[in-house]
């Protein structure tokens, strides 16, 4: 019985790995193929794409504001670069020639030949492209008409002749096995290209072809990459994979209709089946070989298995009941003597685990207790520094109350913008914090001069430099990088105001170094220095240089542990250099990129920042009164009427009392009845029939929640809310728009929702 199951588990296995190894073999064939007839295809795109940007050039320009002189310039510069034009014609907007230039005949000028009932012309204004089929010129060479309607109709249509015999370049040099080949057949299936260029001048039919005729009922049905047989027009038989030519893309232009081209790769099937049968037979030894081996092998191990396997299992019993110092002896000097000493390992080690599980779990508890200990470290120091202004705030509001001079008056109200200030940098630390830890950071990797990044830098910094009277230089770079722009300017903008903070005199530098594939940004300074030992414990939260002092001036702490978890996030490795009293240099390396010109115009283009518009209607939502009460004011400020509601329906109420529509909702996430923003925003629009513009108001931070405002398409900002960040957002969402006729607004009670009503 073992001999024969282990005869049958080779036979079957043999079997199964030969019909699976040429199957698999012969369908490597087939994408080899089809690759081949895809590269080629794309090619003869990338043919077609060279001609139609050509031609696109002459329709930018209306014929009536340019001279022959410049048509003729521009016609010759397209036929210097497209061999491939036979000839150039300017259709008007009425189908009337006015102009031609050819290689092989003189240039005519303003002949006003009437073409308007012509393919070319009819289907180039009517789909902007338009691909002629092949035509054979002295019965020999393929040519087809391609047409391009200008941009607008009244710039006509430029009618190109397209000689097709330099399709044989692209063509002629793919090789296919060692005797196959690949050629291209038009849509009437007549040779356009082939590597014998005379079958293309015999204009040679392939429609007779059995995997031509199945190719084209396959592309009619949409079906592609479909492994055809066949033979070839010599009568051999081959192996076939096509693909179709897909016209270039034009950009403003209609989708075009396919010229109806294939491509076939063909290799004879002597060629593509020899190998794998020769790989077949000397599989099919191996395997015979194999079996009478197993036989043999069989018959001389089978009776040598049931002693050391009497032994395994008696020992497996007693290791699996807890007897762990067991250990299993077989001296066969075979795979069972190996598996028995797999066992007494396997013993020892867990004899070994129980031993050392106590000490595992002192280690383990002690580790959880270190993460406990820094989550507390963590909140102390939030919660100082957050006591800290709030403290002085208090204060400062308490010496409100009192009798005090104007002059007083504007000095207390400057140092609670301070303390606010303070408090709104915290909190936004806190929040970048937050994000990375949670993982809802969106990163979004272009590429872009590294020299915006450097201009921005000292066109923030320079002056905070001048006001602690340093020197602040960015070196200029004609480096591009591959990044995410807005977190490496983060990145950087942390770094430089680290050193301005930690710098008393001298000055700070920012300067790029190439190195390889890899661009160094660094920041120098010449501050206090810092030592070896705490090299990395600056980049932990709260951490600051002086402890215990805590001057407020060396910022947060959070700034280089901000900086280490982007660096993380971007895969963008950060260094740190420093001797103590002579300064430090942080350095960040990132990805270079070759230049992008669209990414240098689109960073000329001028950004206007737009005015608030004033005179808006805004309703505002919240269950907090004070909350309400300062967003009326700041809006009231900017010349804008305000409602304000603590609900869903007194919000449609207040809106009914009015003469107009709101022009805009500002709406707390979180509201009563465990009603969400989104919710009532939503709601609001549906009762009032209009899709008003909104964004949320928010104090929480849990990713979900961003997730959510973002997938609904709200923006949404974390309180406290900066004022110029505010209005910022108030000018973005609100656009001077006519405004609709306003219809009677539904009664408020009998359009408010239930509670649990979506």
């Amino acid at each position: 019985m073992f001999v024969a199951i282990v005869v049958l588990a080779l036979a079957i296995n043999g079997v199964s790995d030969i019909w699976f190894s040429f199957h698999e073999q012969q369908n490597l064939l087939f994408r080899i193929q089809r690759e081949q007839a895809r590269s080629a295809a794309d090619k003869i795109g990338q043919f077609l794409n060279e001609i139609t940007a050509g031609l696109l050039w002459e329709t930018q320009v209306s014929l009536s504001d340019s001279t022959i002189d410049e048509w003729k310039f521009d016609a010759v510069r397209v036929m210097r670069q497209v061999p491939a034009l036979a000839d150039i014609v300017q259709l008007d907007a009425t189908g009337r020639e006015q102009y031609r230039m050819s290689r092989e005949a003189p240039d005519v000028i303003e002949s006003h030949v009437d073409h308007s009932q012509e393919a070319a012309f009819i289907q180039a204004m009517a789909n902007k492209v338009y691909y002629g089929p092949v035509y054979f010129i002295d019965e020999s060479q393929p040519y087809m008409t391609i047409a391009m309607a200008g941009v607008r109709p009244e710039f006509g249509v430029i009618v190109a002749q397209v000689n097709l015999t330099f399709i044989w370049d692209v063509i002629s040099p793919i090789k296919v096995g060692k005797h196959g080949q690949a050629y291209v057949i038009d849509e009437a299936a007549r040779l356009i290209a082939h590597p014998d260029i005379s079958l293309v001048l015999r204009k040679t039919e392939m429609s007779g072809l059995a995997q031509v005729q199945a190719a084209r009922t396959a592309v009619t049905r949409g079906v592609t990459d479909q492994p055809l047989q066949g033979v070839d027009i010599t009568g051999r038989g081959v192996l076939s994979t096509y693909a179709e030519v897909k016209p270039p893309e034009v950009s403003n232009y209609n989708r075009v209709t396919p010229p109806g081209w294939l491509v076939f790769a063909e290799l004879p099937a002597d060629e593509a089946y020899g190998p794998l049968y020769d790989s077949a037979l000397r599989s099919g030894i191996i395997v015979l070989v194999a079996l009478a081996l197993a036989i043999f092998a069989g018959l001389l191990l089978a009776r040598r298995m049931v002693v050391p396997i009497r032994a395994l299992q008696i020992g497996a019993v007693r290791i699996g009941s807890g007897d762990l110092e067991q250990r299993i002896v077989i001296n066969t000097g075979d795979e069972l003597e190996a598996l028995g000493d797999q066992f007494n390992a396997m013993a020892a080690r867990l004899h070994e685990s129980y031993s050392g599980l106590e000490s595992k779990v002192e280690e383990r508890t002690r580790q959880l207790e270190d993460a406990n200990q820094a989550k507390s470290r963590f909140v102390a120091a939030a919660s100082h520094d957050l006591r800290q202004p709030l403290h002085a705030l208090g204060l400062f509001v308490a010496q409100l109350h009192g009798k005090l001079r104007a002059s007083e008056r504007s000095q207390i109200v400057g140092r609670i913008e301070d303390a606010l200030s303070a408090m709104n940098e915290l909190f936004s630390a806190l929040l970048d914090i937050s994000k990375l830890d949670a993982g809802a950071t969106t990163v979004n990797i272009t590429v872009f001069p590294v020299a915006q990044l450097l201009a921005h830098a000292e066109t923030t910094f320079a002056g905070a430099a001048r006001e602690k009277k340093l020197s602040f230089r960015a070196l200029p770079s004609d480096a591009w990088v591959r990044s995410d722009f807005i977190l490496l300017q983060q990145i950087v903008f942390n770094m430089v105001q680290n050193a301005l903070r930690y710098t008393r005199s001298g000055g700070v530098l920012v300067g790029c170094r190439k190195r390889g594939d890899r661009l160094r940004i660094e920041v120098w300074d010449s501050g206090v220095g810092i030592p070896p030992d705490q090299h990395d414990k600056i980049f932990g939260e709260f951490y600051r240089l002086g402890e215990p002092d805590r001057d407020r001036r060396a910022g947060l702490g959070l700034g280089l542990a901000i900086v280490d978890r982007l660096c993380r996030l971007l895969d963008h490795p950060i260094e740190v250099k420093s001797s103590v009293g002579k300064g430090s240099v942080f350095a960040v390396t990132v990805p270079l990129a070759p230049a992008d010109k669209r990414a240098i115009e689109a960073s000329i283009v001028p950004r206007v920042q737009p005015s608030l518009v004033s005179d808006k209607l805004v309703l505002v939502i919240d269950d907090d009164p004070l909350v309400l009460e300062g967003m009326s004011g700041i809006f009231r400020k900017w010349g804008c009427r305000v409602i304000t509601a603590d609900s869903d329906s007194k919000a449609l109420k207040a809106a009914a009392e009015q003469d107009d529509l709101p022009d805009l909702i500002i709406s707390d996430y979180h509201l009563a009845n465990g009603r969400t923003g989104i919710e009532t925003i939503e709601w609001l629009r549906g009762e009032l029939s209009v899709p008003i513009p909104a964004f949320l108001i928010s104090g929480d931070t849990d990713p979900a929640t961003l997730h959510e405002a973002k997938v609904k398409g709200f923006h949404l900002l974390h309180k406290p809310v900066n004022p110029m960040a505010l209005r910022a957002m108030f000018n973005q969402a609100v656009k001077p728009v006519p405004r609709a006729v306003v219809r009677k607004l539904p009664d408020a009670e009998e359009s408010r929702p239930d509670a649990t009503s979506p």
